[in-house]
Formats: structure tokens, C-alpha cells, sequence
């Protein structure tokens, strides 16, 4: 017997006042504390949370034996629509982000055609995303080199943040310099918006590749090419302008203990500065890449397994706050080596389906960790990117966004199992316990033990509050 079933209710006793969803018997998850209770539904909002089973309610989820935990939010996600659809388009991205238990995608600005760098593109993507997605979602706005004038504007559009590049980009985006940094910072710090930055110093890794590419390019000579002293000294160089600018912002995708160490002394300073990492950079390791090739190559890149386990300190203490996917995915022939070399292979992994069940199995599974290290993920997510009050935590008013997850359950991450346009990924073969076997947007069961049961649109657009 599935532990997680739906059934329909008959009509309430006269007088009494119907919920639409309840859950029932799951062990609540709060970033502080996990407690036995009944979730109830009404219009879309977690309308009580009692220890009182019997209300009456149309439809109910028996979460016997499961956790229910905060819908989480992937905060960092190439979609890749419009534009680069044949790498993935917002349908298959919503149904893994629905099966994998992820209720709000936070997409990035690159690699869409055109790119999130202005008011107008901004418009056009929500005209793009409309009616397609099973679950919410929410868009980083762009920083380039020309655009600093049209950063208020997507502000006032609803933009979480504005992702902007010290590293070489392609795909018709541009890097910034630190000049254009600085500018850009007053400007969002004028308007309380976010600034997010992939760190990696643009000239050592400019030096890097062309000697990478001089010696033959092999894999050892591409994990070379991005040393950690570049995402050192970019991130070091982003603070000091959040220090000077008081602007908020946010280090993406750390992957190295040196670079969250530096995370955590700004925060010691009162920095508006926050964090996040990946669960590749959690669980595999350069020798993953040196082994098995290109399906790990991604940027920055994994790194060594004693770093990889000192990260984890920074997850566990709150200073990387935030996880995202960094789902970047792409087709096979773009990922192949023998056609395109180790350097001119593509460089990103596809992670969203996985988020939630990799960071279960490894934090609480395999570390010990109470499963409110998720919630808090969920809650800060929320909070760094504007969407508390309505996402992020199990509370009474806010969005009913619930993910179902059978701590008992094991799992083999397959090809057949994920739902990309492109289903594969590095994440192949990985076997933990723990899934997701419900996810619940704004009180409609939306998937459901890897079976979609929502329309594709009833996800919906979330801008980030004032």
C-alpha cells in the first residue's frame, strides 16, 4: 500500500465548514521543530494546523509515517525558455521540479533567447512561462555591461535579483567588471533589490583556459584551468563592494570551504551577505570528472574530496543557507567529449528533479541531521529572494506548498526515472533513501508517488514583495 492516498470526503455535518485539502498523521517539519499535527487547506492557503484529525475537509492526504516539510525552492535554475529548447523548456523543468518536490523554480536570466536584461524581455519571458508550468516560479533578472539603466524596472516587475558574471560567459551574455559592480550596487541598493554573482576572476580563468587548451585540453588540464584561487579572489572582491555599497548580496553556487569561510566573516561583519551551494559540489568530487568525464564538468568545478567534506560545515552551521540545483542542462551530443574535447564540452549538470532526495539522503539519511535543516533551506530561500509571507515555511496564511517525503523509502536515480526534456545526468546511478512521493502547490496535488495530477498551468508567477 502506497503511504501516500487520496481519497474524497462525503459532506460535512450541517453547520460545519469544509476544508479543501486535509493532510492528515504526517510528522510536520518546521525549521525548528518536527511535531505530529494536520495540515488544513482552504483557498489555496494552510488554513489551521491543529492536533485535531477529524475536521472535516473535500479531499485528504493520509501522510502516515511521512514527513511534511515546507515546499522547497530551487533558487538557482536554467530553464532555458525561450530559446535554447531543445536543451529544456518549462514543462519538462516544472514536472521534474513536481516530482523531485519542488514548488517554486527560481529561473535564471542566460540562456534565454532574449536574455532577462531589460523590462521588455522580462515581460516577454511571463507572456512565454504562462499557463506551462505545474508548479510557482519566480525570475532573476540579469547585470551585463550595458543595462545598469533598466536594473529598476525589473525590480518593479517582480525580479528576485540580478545574476550577474565576474567569470567568461557566452550565450549572448556579458561579464561585468568590477567598476560596473560598483555601480550596478548603489543602483539595487537604492531600490532594495539583490545581486547574485557566479565568482571566478575573469583573467585567471581567461590565462587558464588558453593554457588548458594549448596543452591538448584533458580533464586534468580543465579542473586546472578554474583553480579555487579564482573563485577566491572574486568572491573576496564582491564582499568588499557589498561591504562599501551596502547592497545585499548573494554568492552563488560556492564550491570550496575557502570561499564559504569568507561568506561567513562578512556575515560576522554585518554584511547583507548570503550564500548557497549545490548538492553536486556535496556529494561528488574532481576524481567523479576525472573518472567518468564530461557528464561532471560544470563551472566552478567539483572539487577535491577533503573540500567536499569541509563544506559541509557551512551547511550545517547556516552560512550556505541556500541550496540550489544549478540545473543547466543540455542535450547528450553537447556533453560529448570525443566531439567537442574536454574544454568545448558543455559545462552543467541537470539536478533539479534530484535537489530534494540528494540533500534528504545525505543530511538526514546519512549525517543524522533533523529533517528541519531542509525547512530552514526552504525558509531562507524565501527570505533572501523576497517570497516570505508566502513560500518557504509550514504556517498558518502562507501558501499551502507541502512536499510529502517517505524517510524510508530507498532510490536509484535512473535515465526512465527523470522527467527532463533531455533525461539524463550526472546524478545517474546515485542511490539513497528518502523521496518524495507528494508535492502539494498552493493546496492542489500536483504529483503524486512520480505521477503528474495538475494541469500544466496551474503553476504561477511569484514577483518579489517590496
Amino acid at each position: 500500500r502506497s503511504l501516500c492516498t487520496s481519497l474524497r470526503r462525503l459532506p460535512p455535518p450541517l453547520g460545519a465548514r469544509m476544508f479543501d485539502l486535509a493532510i492528515r498523521n504526517g510528522m510536520l517539519v518546521t525549521a525548528d521543530r518536527v511535531f505530529g499535527g494536520h495540515l488544513y487547506v482552504r483557498n489555496g492557503k494552510i488554513a489551521a494546523i491543529s492536533d485535531d484529525g477529524t475536521l472535516p475537509a473535500r479531499e485528504e492526504l493520509d501522510a502516515a509515517g511521512l514527513y511534511v516539510l515546507p515546499g522547497m525552492l530551487d533558487c538557482h535554475a536554467h530553464i532555458n525558455d525561450p530559446g535554447f529548447t531543445w536543451r529544456e523548456d518549462l514543462p519538462h523543468a516544472s514536472e521534474a521540479a513536481a516530482v523531485g518536490g519542488v514548488t517554486t523554480l527560481i529561473d535564471m536570466p542566460l540562456q534565454n533567447t532574449p536574455p532577462l536584461t531589460s523590462a521588455d524581455a522580462f515581460a516577454n519571458k511571463l507572456a512565454v512561462f504562462e499557463g506551462r508550468s505545474l508548479v510557482d516560479y519566480a525570475l532573476w533578472g540579469g547585470l551585463v555591461t550595458d543595462n545598469t539603466a533598466e536594473l529598476a524596472g525589473m525590480d518593479a516587475a517582480g525580479a528576485v535579483g540580478f545574476k550577474a558574471f565576474i567569470a567568461p560567459v557566452s550565450l549572448g551574455y556579458s561579464s561585468v567588471d568590477m567598476g560596473l559592480a560598483r555601480e550596478a550596487l548603489f543602483r539595487i541598493k537604492a531600490f532594495g533589490g539583490l545581486a547574485g554573482f557566479h565568482c571566478e576572476d575573469h583573467a585567471l580563468i581567461c590565462a587558464g583556459e588558453a593554457k588548458a587548451k594549448a596543452g591538448g585540453g584533458t580533464r586534468r588540464a580543465f579542473l586546472d584551468s578554474r583553480p579555487v584561487v579564482a573563485e577566491v579572489i572574486a568572491t573576496a572582491n564582491v564582499i568588499e563592494l557589498a561591504r562599501e555599497t551596502g547592497a545585499r548580496v548573494h554568492i552563488c553556487h560556492v564550491s570550496h570551504p575557502r570561499v564559504a569561510e569568507l561568506v561567513r566573516r562578512a556575515q560576522a561583519d554585518g554584511l547583507s551577505v548570503t550564500g548557497e551551494t549545490c548538492p553536486h559540489y556535496l556529494v561528488f568530487t574532481e576524481e567523479n570528472l576525472l573518472s567518468c568525464g564530461t557528464v561532471f564538468k560544470c563551472a566552478p568545478p567539483l572539487r577535491t574530496a577533503e573540500a567536499r567534506d569541509g563544506l559541509w560545515e557551512y551547511v550545517l552551521d547556516g552560512t550556505l543557507s541556500c541550496i540550489g540545483s544549478d540545473h543547466s542542462p543540455s542535450r547528450p551530443d553537447e556533453k560529448d567529449e570525443a566531439v567537442h574535447g574536454v574544454m568545448g564540452a558543455w559545462g552543467g549538470l541537470s539536478g533539479l528533479q534530484s535537489l530534494v532526495q540528494v540533500m534528504f539522503d545525505q543530511a538526514v539519511t546519512r549525517r543524522g541531521c533533523s529533517p528541519s535543516l531542509l525547512a530552514r533551506f526552504a525558509s531562507s530561500a524565501a527570505r533572501v529572494f523576497g517570497l516570505d509571507g508566502r513560500k518557504g515555511a509550514l504556517g498558518v496564511g502562507l501558501d499551502a506548498d507541502a512536499v510529502l517525503i517517505d524517510p524510508g523509502r530507498a532510490w536509484t536515480i535512473t535515465a526512465h526515472s527523470l522527467r527532463y526534456l533531455n533525461p539524463f545526468s550526472a546524478f545517474e546511478g546515485l542511490e539513497g533513501v528518502g523521496l518524495p512521493v507528494c508535492t502539494v502547490v498552493r493546496g492542489r496535488v500536483v504529483a503524486r508517488e512520480g505521477n503528474v495530477l495538475a494541469p500544466f498551468g496551474h503553476g504561477l508567477f511569484q514577483p518579489r514583495k517590496p
